[in-house]
């Protein structure tokens, strides 16, 4: 009891004041909280907690604890035939199934050493960009209505509508698709799949350009993220970060362009980084900028690809895959570029069995969630909700 009566009088101050008169100052000194954010939290994007330690509004150290989407993947692959893999890929990024069945694919096809008919290769870039354009507006939507802004968030998913019947054509189903296959496509392009897509791509380009200028001139929407979770790039690169994240830095680094894969050499795009001209290079705007601006690249490959494409004439995507699929002994890493940075497999095989002994998938969600605690510093507490929604993480990839 005394040494709490010791602990009040340290805590209060008496300020003579004159005729006999003083004023009690009490020492208000902060402590520290800890607050969760989640894991039930509309603004986490699924089942992500953070355990965030503030001084009042501002937060010192947030740590982020996942796990609770965690479906083994890698412990699955172990089990189940190459082909038989695809199905589980989708289920990780599964608002990019089509990108994460072509990184799949790559790795397999490393291994197996087989040439992919021409066709087939100008058919997963072409879905994979619709699948980039449909998880980007994802992305943009829900980030804008994190923030307060709804009718964009109503824009995104109109436009999104549109896609998903595209792919839904194409493959026969709406999001996990168990399209891209190892070696070809598991159907040919539907007859006047190219016409329809050409008329979405001559759609959706000024509804982009509108998209982005009703955020990017919002000057609320301007105010909640520009300088909010400032990313040097030297840190950025240190971290492994990629995609949108990494170029939102202005790290000029894409896996499309840098490290080449299928027919992308032979299409003209540049690779998005901010200017500056409306954003703090490296800060949350910056990162959504990038995702705009990526959008019209696709279209401008989407375009290209349509243009390029080999006729048909009774060609049959499935030819060239084997009915038993039993690579030579080895390893191999193969990685390609999703709508959220690389997305990496690392695949050995035995040589002996159509399974493969280890499969583990490098998760770029995963690598650029991972900096939380460096966006955070210093940040207030609504601002977590804005940096969050600027990595634009995916729970199924980041637990796998």
């Amino acid at each position: 009891m005394q040494e709490l009566e010791q602990a009040v009088n340290r805590s209060v101050r008496v300020i003579p004041q004159g005729e006999g008169r003083v004023t009690i100052e009490k020492d208000l000194s902060s402590e520290e909280m800890i607050l969760n954010m989640g894991p039930q939290h509309p603004s986490t994007h699924g089942v992500l907690r953070l355990e965030c330690k503030t001084d009042g509004e501002v937060v010192t150290e947030a740590e982020p604890y996942l796990g609770y989407l965690h479906r083994c993947f890698e412990k699955h692959a172990e089990v189940v035939d190459y082909p038989g893999i695809v199905p589980f890929v989708d289920r990780m990024d599964y608002l990019a199934a089509m990108n994460s069945e072509f990184a799949y694919c790559i790795a397999v096809e490393k291994l197996l050493d087989v040439e992919i008919p021409r066709r087939v290769e100008f058919m997963r870039v072409i879905v994979s960009e619709l699948n980039r354009i449909a998880s980007h507006l994802v992305a943009i939507g829900t980030y804008a209505i994190d923030l307060g802004a709804f009718t964009p968030f109503l824009f995104c998913f109109r436009d999104r509508e549109h896609i998903m019947s595209l792919l839904e054509w194409a493959s026969g189903a709406r999001m996990l698709y168990n399209y891209i296959w190892i070696g070809g496509a598991s159907f040919d392009f539907p007859p006047g799949f190219k016409e329809r897509t050409a008329e979405f791509v001559n759609y959706f380009r000024p509804k982009a350009l509108e998209l982005q200028r009703l955020l990017t001139e919002n000057e609320i929407f301007v105010k909640r993220t520009k300088g909010i979770g400032m990313m040097p790039p030297d840190v950025a690169v240190n971290y492994g970060w990629s995609g949108p994240m990494l170029r939102g830095s202005g790290v000029e680094w894409d896996l499309r362009k840098h490290d080449p894969y299928s027919i992308y050499p032979e299409l003209d795009f540049k690779v998005c980084v901010p200017d500056g001209k409306h954003s703090d290079i490296g800060d949350s705007l910056s990162r959504h900028l990038v995702r705009a601006y990526e959008m019209e690249e696709s279209l401008s490959m989407i375009e290209q690809c349509l243009d390029k494409m080999p006729d048909a004439n009774g060609f049959d995507p499935r030819s060239a895959i084997a009915k038993r699929i039993r690579p030579k002994a080895g390893e191999v890493y193969g990685r390609a570029e999703n709508p959220r940075g690389e997305l990496g497999f690392y695949i050995v095989s035995d040589g002996k069995s159509t399974k493969p002994v280890r499969c583990k998938a490098r998760s770029s969600c995963f690598v650029n969630l991972s900096a939380m605690k460096e966006l955070s510093m210093g940040q207030l507490i609504p601002d977590l909700v804005a940096i969050i929604g600027s990595i634009d993480i995916v729970l199924g990839e980041v637990d796998r």
